[in-house]
């Protein structure tokens, strides 16, 4: 059976290759919207829209939830076509038009000269898998956490392929925190997402719920008091992509001077939660992301 998938999976990869970027992301789009709907996904991703966004009308929640169908296909179909999008050369906002928009390109390099170990958190907005390509354009390679795919075939493709466009990987197996930290022991940095459920994670408020969250960030920016930037990509049309990065946040100490680690996590889940709120129809809502039961 895995082989089967993995052969599936690497016949819809040649498919989709063959079609260019363009259309295969609007291919992969109409499929998702199209079937979608038909999977329970789809009933936890409207439930999710209508507590967190009360105050959005049934129609504007119906076309947020087309719209994550939307932008969830079209990163698959993207990540296909991401070592072309990583040959184009970025360009910086207001300086002209280009595939990849930067915006605090400053703290970029900022990040890349200081000599120190950072941390960059990101969100499941847009195209996140642009984030760690862009960095590496701009000499900054991170390494990031990896969750591979129980199919070891289709996960040894998957990893491989990240590994040449993104820079270190660590697949999320048990020690791969100590792996992290080894990293900024060396100066290096890291790139975590941080809005997917943790079991018996901190319950940390996202959009005035308690969420479980990974507390992972705050503890290794304690460890190390080093700079904790965010960054997001948002999506434009034609298959263009604004990517930010935010200024080092001033994250809340405690009276001993060092990083609060639940304060830490606050203020990244209020940064996660502007975002979201910014381009809702570009977030993953279609995941049970309060740890909620039955759900």
């Amino acid at each position: 059976m895995h082989w089967f998938v993995a052969r599936t999976f690497r016949t819809g990869v040649a498919i989709l290759q063959t079609m260019g970027l363009d259309r295969a992301a609007n291919f992969a789009s109409a499929v998702a919207r199209t079937l979608g709907p038909l999977f329970p996904e789809n009933r936890l991703g409207a439930e999710n829209i209508a507590t967190c966004l009360p105050e959005k009308s049934a129609d504007e929640r119906k076309r947020i939830l087309a719209g994550a169908w939307d932008s969830l296909a079209r990163v698959a179909a993207e990540y296909i076509h991401l070592d072309a999008i990583a040959a184009q050369e970025p360009v910086v906002e207001g300086e002209g038009e280009g595939r990849l928009v930067i915006r605090g390109v400053e703290h970029f390099l900022s990040l890349r000269d200081d000599g120190k170990p950072g941390i960059i958190f990101a969100a499941h907005l847009a195209n996140w898998e642009l984030l760690a390509v862009t960095a590496v354009r701009y000499g900054l390679p991170l390494t990031a956490m990896f969750q591979p795919p129980s199919n070891m075939l289709v996960a040894g493709d998957l990893l491989q392929r990240r590994r040449e466009l993104m820079g270190g990987l660590v697949p999320s197996y048990r020690g791969a925190t100590f792996e992290l930290v080894a990293a900024l022991e060396r100066g290096e940095h890291l790139g975590l997402l941080v809005d997917q459920a943790k079991p018996r994670g901190m319950q940390i408020p996202f959009f005035e719920r308690p969420a479980p969250t990974n507390p992972l960030l705050g503890k290794l920016a304690r460890q190390f008091d080093c700079p904790v930037h965010g960054a997001r990509s948002v999506r434009l049309p034609g298959e263009r992509f604004l990517i930010e990065i935010t200024p080092p946040l001033d994250l809340p100490r405690d009276a001993e001077g060092k990083i609060d680690v639940y304060g830490a996590m606050v203020a990244v889940n209020q940064t996660v939660e502007g975002w979201v709120r910014e381009h809702p129809e570009q977030w993953l809502w279609l995941h049970n992301r309060w740890m909620l039961p039955g759900r």
